[in-house]
């Protein structure tokens, strides 16, 4: 029996860019299916902006192959255009207006009728609980209010593919989790997230799949326990009641660290069921029992940089 993979919502063949001496994007393939949530990460002037820039038709490449909702970004960028919704992490919101006159406005760029406006923009101000500040300019609105308002801009003509760029920067942490939610719902619906970040726990929390951008390329990609099994440093703890159970353990198991205070051992790991397994076959082929067992997994900073050598928070020149 075999299964089809689900349409690619976004599909990049070597895609190129480069802006002067400096190449920016070298040679990417990249592939988002449909309805996922997808996280691209890097550290600054990595080409995280580029990217969204070139896959919402407003730059062109410099070679490659990109197609968004079917359709070509060079060829076809009006068709592009209209297929999805872009939220940057610079506000698009227009400070002489009210909140609701933003999305007033967003929607007769859409050409809504007069009843599809009245009824999308009271929909998407109940839904990013605006509706109490609607007649409010939005230069009095919180940081976490102006990208609520930002996103629901870009819903407007309720597009399949959303690009969100840096959507959480400089929010707090209240903003943020109100923020993720929103992205989860909408994913929920069946909407295609692709979410650029340096946010580690962002992506980590949000994505289905997750592309690392180092230099303008591409250095992993895979689901986020994937990328962590990418990273040395992984290892189940055990913890004993018996200090005797703990000297014959460190005697049959691997360990690359004992602490005979707290009676426990860390054992190197992948986190993977089958080496937990093994594990603790060979405790029990012992009779050795152990009290407790925690994995530990390295996160997508410690993969990233045992693939690049730094970190995504690293600064770099902008791009």
């Amino acid at each position: 029996m075999t299964t089809t993979a689900p349409p690619a919502a976004i599909a990049l063949s070597r895609l190129r860019k480069s802006y002067g001496d400096k190449v920016v994007l070298d040679g990417v393939d990249l592939l988002v299916s449909e309805g996922t949530v997808f996280a691209l990460l890097g550290p600054n002037g990595a080409g995280k902006t580029t990217m969204v820039n070139i896959l919402s038709a407003l730059i062109s490449p410099d070679g490659g192959e990109v197609k968004v909702a079917g359709h070509d970004v060079v060829a076809e960028p009006d068709a592009v255009r209209a297929a999805i919704g872009v939220t940057g992490q610079f506000s698009a919101v227009d400070n002489l207006l009210t909140g609701e006159e933003n999305l007033v406005l967003m929607a007769r760029l859409h050409h809504l009728t007069r009843s599809q406006e009245q009824s999308r923009v009271a929909e998407l101000l109940e839904r990013f609980e605006l509706l109490e500040s609607a007649n409010q300019p939005p230069a009095t609105y919180s940081g976490g209010m102006r990208r609520r308002l930002d996103l629901a801009m870009g819903l407007v003509g309720s597009p399949r593919i959303v690009f969100l760029d840096e959507p959480t920067t400089g929010l707090d942490p209240r903003g943020r989790h109100t923020m993720w939610q929103a992205i989860r719902d909408l994913a929920s619906e069946g909407v295609t997230i692709f979410l650029t970040t340096q946010y580690l726990e962002e992506a980590d929390r949000l994505a289905d799949r997750i592309a690392l951008l180092d230099g303008g390329r591409l250095v992993a990609q895979g689901t986020p326990e994937e990328l962590k099994r990418l990273a040395p440093g992984g290892h189940i703890r055990l913890r004993f009641t018996d200090p005797a159970d703990l000297e014959s353990a460190a005697g049959v198991l691997d360990a690359v660290n004992r602490d005979d205070q707290q009676l426990a051992l860390h054992v190197a790991s992948d986190g993977r069921v089958r080496s937990i397994r093994s594990v603790l076959d060979r405790l029990e082929h012992e009779s050795i029992e152990a009290d407790s067992l925690t994995i530990h997994t390295p996160d997508l900073d410690d993969v990233f940089f045992a693939l690049t050598g730094h970190a995504t928070t690293e600064e770099e020149a902008t791009s």
